[in-house]
């Protein structure tokens, strides 16, 4: 049976699966605190894969607790069409961010079944670990190990902000897999995303067709200092690393103000010191930033100033710097025909689309290192995110939903 154009998703069904979401983990009111790998992530976990299950799909789990919902195709030897994003959720997350996409791969194959269509190719739901990196770091670790970024021993020694341990913490809530960590050949890639920002919303858009990511670069760094009493100690005699990464973060946060006319932004996300008490000064820290910009040279430059405070903060406060990790992310990484292709059926269905840049990271930026990849977005209101007043409503997802179905199909099915 072909599948005709006019076929649109059930979006009352898929709604109701974001309503269930919304009731585990709850945070600040409307909002989720659904930490990866904690009960309330093993909770959405159990409750996805029995909704898979029961829509005939077969459920894997690898070794980084990725899971793999599998639909078989009229050909099992053809590589399959991947459809995700992560269940996780900030600690003061919304109820939409990431959450939307994996259970709009689950409406996809639910809405096939309600039919009777079976596609050519394999079509897998999945569900990436701790996209967020709210407790583990980094994000996106688990996608990454998936395509070869990070080695599957390193992230299982990951340790948490709470002192687990990421291997354990995967056998502790039952999702400790046996399947390797390991992408194999892979048709295409969809993901489904809030926008996460202001513009199709400002714009009355219903939709966005993504064609790339802006440029990303991050660094972790570590400060090395000397505890002494904050009384006595004369400031010429001071090694403060909580003050050396205290400063790197307020000069990371120039750049941003210094780029910022051409929408360029720099992030001081986090700042951990020890012992980070009173009466004491601070003998290590560690930090974390990031620079974005939608032009790659100018992203290179905002990096290297980046890179440069690191340790003229560091020299500032008599203390020694280490540079712990860097890495890169978006660009012009989507694959042009499958956006294409999902333009083509924006412009099909007669929806009010836009093409649109991602400035936040995804799963998809990794797997677009490994196969074709396309992203979707959905309005959200006033583009707020990584916010308990994170908001959507179910029309903001006929667009996306119905785009992604007939996206998918075209791709399956060839």
């Amino acid at each position: 049976m072909s599948m005709t154009p006019d076929v649109r998703v059930d979006l009352d069904r898929f709604w109701s699966t974001i309503e269930a979401s919304a009731e585990i983990g709850k945070g600040r009111p409307g909002g989720l605190s659904r930490l990866t790998l904690g009960d309330d992530d093993r909770t959405m976990r159990d409750l996805f894969c029995s909704w898979c299950k029961d829509a005939g799909l077969s459920v894997e789990v690898d070794e980084a607790g990725n899971i793999f919902a599998r639909r078989d195709g009229t050909d099992n030897s053809l590589p399959p069409i991947l459809i995700g994003s992560h269940l996780d959720t900030q600690i003061n997350g919304g109820r939409f961010d990431g959450i939307a996409g994996v259970l709009a791969g689950l409406e996809v194959v639910r809405r096939l079944n309600d039919i009777g269509h079976t596609t050519r190719r394999p079509i897998v739901v999945v569900d990436w670990t701790n996209e967020e990196g709210a407790r583990f770091s980094p994000p996106m670790v688990a996608s990454g190990c998936f395509v070869g970024a990070y080695d599957i021993d390193w992230v299982r020694d990951l340790i948490g902000d709470d002192g687990a341990r990421f291997g354990d913490e995967l056998k502790r809530i039952g999702y400790d897999g046996s399947r390797a960590c390991k992408a194999g050949e892979i048709d295409a890639y969809f993901e489904l995303h809030i926008e996460q920002g202001p513009i199709l919303d400002a714009e009355k858009r219903q939709v966005g067709v993504v064609t790339g990511g802006y440029p990303v670069r991050g660094i972790r760094a570590s400060f090395k200092g000397q505890t002494s009493h904050t009384g006595p100690t004369p400031m010429d005699l001071r090694r403060n690393a909580l003050a050396a990464g205290a400063r790197w973060l307020t000069a990371v946060d120039d750049i941003g103000w210094e780029f910022a006319v051409h929408d360029g932004k720099a992030t001081a996300a986090r700042l951990t010191a020890w012992p980070n008490k009173p009466g004491i000064l601070s003998d290590t820290a560690e930090a974390i930033c990031d620079v974005r910009h939608p032009d790659p040279i100018t992203t290179r430059v905002m990096a290297e100033k980046m890179r440069r405070a690191v340790f003229e903060s560091a020299a500032r406060c008599g203390c020694e710097a280490v540079i712990e990790d860097e890495w890169s992310w978006g660009g012009d990484i989507f694959d042009a025909t499958l956006v294409d292709g999902v333009r083509e059926q924006a412009v099909r269905m007669d929806y009010n689309w836009r093409d649109i840049e991602s400035q936040a990271g995804h799963d998809a930026y990794f797997l677009a290192t490994h196969c074709p990849t396309a992203m979707i977005f959905a309005p959200c209101k006033n583009g707020i995110t990584h916010n308990n007043e994170e908001s959507c409503e179910p029309e903001d997802f006929v667009a996306g939903l119905n785009i992604l179905l007939h996206a998918v199909v075209a791709r399956a099915d060839r």
